[in-house]
């Protein structure tokens, strides 16, 4: 599948505010996602570091009914960000949407319910930073292989040797997960 424009999966670039100081940048604000049409209610924020560029997270999901919606953002460096929709009755099943984040470009991705996410790290000591709109719940933890043939993202460098977890590294392929998103 190539990438899409998926119109659920909506990019966010809060704005920056500089100074001789630096700058300040509002990075949630429930009123401005309420008028971008997104009415989530968010209760947990997590947070990880990658230590090395080419580390691979993904591709997670959480399924009904502790499904999450995420707000993502890059707190330092840089990562390719991917959602891919497995709502088994979308049109764009099986379709991925993948961008840069950074700390430079301050750019956010907003992926509702019913898609996988996952990152890879365009440089070393990269952190990530998103809210949930569910809380964790390990009975309905789920992924998808990073590298499955049917989703074939672009990663935009190479992962013939990536840093992965075993968890990740033995997900299964999407055909194989069933419809969790009916």
């Amino acid at each position: 599948m190539k990438q899409q424009n998926l119109s659920d999966v909506i990019v966010i670039t809060p704005a920056k505010f500089f100074d001789d100081r630096g700058f300040f940048s509002e990075c949630w604000n429930k009123a401005r996602l309420a008028d971008q049409g997104i009415e989530i209610e968010f209760v947990q924020d997590n947070h990880s570091m990658s230590f090395k560029k080419g580390t691979v997270r993904g591709l997670h999901f959480q399924s009904p009914p502790h499904a999450q919606a995420k707000l993502v953002r890059c707190g330092r460096g840089r990562l390719f960000d991917v959602a891919v929709d497995i709502r088994k009755s979308s049109p764009t099943y099986g379709h991925w949407k993948g961008e840069e984040l950074s700390f430079e470009n301050g750019k956010q991705l907003f992926i509702p319910v019913g898609f996988l996410h996952g990152f890879i790290t365009l440089e070393d000591d990269t952190e990530i930073v998103y809210k949930c709109s569910e809380f964790y719940a390990p009975e309905c933890d789920g992924a998808v292989r990073f590298d499955d043939p049917d989703i074939n993202i672009e990663w935009p460098i190479d992962v013939s040797d990536v840093s992965i977890s075993p968890k990740d590294a033995s997900a299964p392929l999407l055909r194989e997960i069933g419809h969790p998103f009916e």
